[in-house]
Parts: structure tokens; C-alpha cells; sequence
């Protein structure tokens, strides 16, 4: 079993930035393609951001050129720096690790975005 723990929400102007972080708690971490979804109140869960073993990235077009995804397998860590943040950006932020059939989800860290 594979524990993930975000971090680094809180409240921020628009146009401000924030850095959340995801830990994991397995020394396989390096194995594993890890995501970002978000869900605003309302609405579904959505895709923002995975990063591969390898390092490749992708990302919605919604955030392409706010959001930048890394990770630090030294860590078990993945992180999403979040940049020129909007008040459409405000929603639970969950961090997904997939490997082949294991798929696992954190509890979610919430970003608000507001003046």
C-alpha cells in the first residue's frame, strides 16, 4: 500500500503562486508515473498534470505555461509549482501514482484563489 500526502495549499491572490508537494511513502516512488487532478465544488474531478518515470511531462490545456510539475525520486516527491494562479483555479488538488494495476490517491490539499 502507497501513501500519498499533499501539502502547500492555502489561500492566495490572483495572480500569485503556490507550490504544492506530494509525498510518498514507498521507496518504489521512482516506479511510478505520478499525476495532479484538481475538483472544484461542483464539478468533477479533473486532469492537470502527470510526470513519467522518465521525466516527461503533460498538461492540461487550462494550466499549460501557469503549472510546471517535477519530481525528486530521492524525495518520493512530486511537486506542482502553480503560477499566475486564478480564481478558476480554486479546487481540491489530488495527487495520483500509478504502476501498472496499483493506482493510488492522496486526500487532496485545497488552493482558493481570491482577493
Amino acid at each position: 500500500q502507497v501513501q500519498l500526502v499533499e501539502s502547500g495549499g492555502g489561500l492566495v491572490q490572483p495572480g500569485g503562486s503556490l507550490r504544492l508537494s506530494c509525498g510518498a511513502s514507498a521507496n518504489i516512488f521512482s516506479r511510478f508515473a505520478m499525476s495532479w487532478y484538481r475538483q472544484a465544488p461542483g464539478k468533477e474531478r479533473e486532469f492537470i498534470s502527470a510526470i513519467t518515470r522518465a521525466g516527461s511531462t503533460n498538461y492540461a490545456d487550462s494550466v499549460k505555461g501557469r503549472f510546471t510539475i517535477s519530481r525528486d525520486n530521492a524525495k518520493n516527491t512530486v511537486y506542482l509549482q502553480m503560477n499566475s494562479l486564478k480564481p478558476d483555479d480554486t479546487a481540491v488538488y489530488y495527487c495520483n501514482a500509478k504502476f501498472g494495476l496499483m493506482d493510488y490517491w492522496g486526500r487532496g490539499t485545497l488552493v482558493t484563489v481570491s482577493s
